[in-house]
């Protein structure tokens, strides 16, 4: 129950916005790479899926460590993560294993995502005095 001017509390790392457009992202790079070259099963492929999961276990993984700080930190390396997913996938693109229409989905679903984390990241950062 929402309190007066206070948020409701998430119980679960299931309910963060963030974790749940990851969670899409992942099946939408499982789903994509599934049709790259067999050649790139433990190149490209593998390199773009460890990536695409390490987002969501992350926010996870932080969410867990019940401290605001932890929390930031994971968020940043799952941040860091969609950027490494993001150029994965542009190269796919460019060796012309992916359409074009796939990738601006997949990047636009991972922009979405990089938002909602940077909001999660300003809100939980450390207030520092100026």
């Amino acid at each position: 129950m929402e309190e007066q001017g206070q948020p409701e509390r998430v119980r679960s790392y299931r309910e963060l916005a963030g974790w749940q457009r990851a969670m899409e992202l992942v099946e939408g790079v499982y789903k994509a790479s599934q049709q790259w070259p067999k050649e790139e099963t433990f190149g490209l492929i593998n390199q773009v899926r460890r990536a695409v999961v390490s987002v969501p276990a992350n926010i996870a993984e932080g969410q867990g460590r019940r401290s605001p700080n932890e929390f930031v930190r994971f968020l940043n390396i799952a941040n860091g993560s969609l950027f490494e997913v993001e150029t994965h996938l542009l190269i796919a693109q460019r060796l012309q294993f992916v359409d074009e229409h796939t990738v601006t989905r997949l990047l636009s679903l991972s922009a979405e995502t990089g938002r909602i984390i940077n909001g999660l990241i300003r809100k939980h950062r450390p207030k520092t005095d100026i």
